[in-house]
């Protein structure tokens, strides 16, 4: 399987080009206080899929995945913050929400899942 074959990375990455799209419209400043940090973290998802999935050993995909999962957190918490300061509308802090949520559910079972396959992804 290729990573490109991964879902988990490709709904990953779907929801940073969002979030990139979405903090793409704001003014300087804001942009560069809660925007580069909310952008980070959604990349860093999708970023720590991949470099765990290029790993030798399934202990250290694993590890990545928790980074990933922990980066998936920070950028719910952002969004939290965007929404309570206006930046974002509440249709769309609720669907990125969901979004992040059910793909922290698919990572918690990926990573249950690894170790337990012949192959490492």
């Amino acid at each position: 399987m290729k990573l490109s074959d991964l879902r988990i990375y490709n709904i990953a990455n779907e929801i940073s080009d969002e979030i990139w799209k979405l903090v793409d419209k704001w003014d300087y400043f804001t942009k560069d206080t809660i925007g580069k940090q909310f952008v980070r973290s959604a990349d860093s998802i999708s970023s720590n899929i991949a470099e765990g999935y290029g790993r030798y050993h399934f202990k250290e995909n694993k590890n990545f995945l928790y980074y990933s999962r922990g980066s998936a957190y920070e950028s719910l918490d952002w969004l939290q913050k965007a929404n309570r300061r206006n930046l974002i509308s509440l249709n769309n802090a609720e669907s990125l929400k969901a979004r992040i949520e059910d793909l922290i559910i698919k990572l918690n079972a990926y990573i249950k899942s690894i170790g337990k396959k012949s192959n490492d992804h």
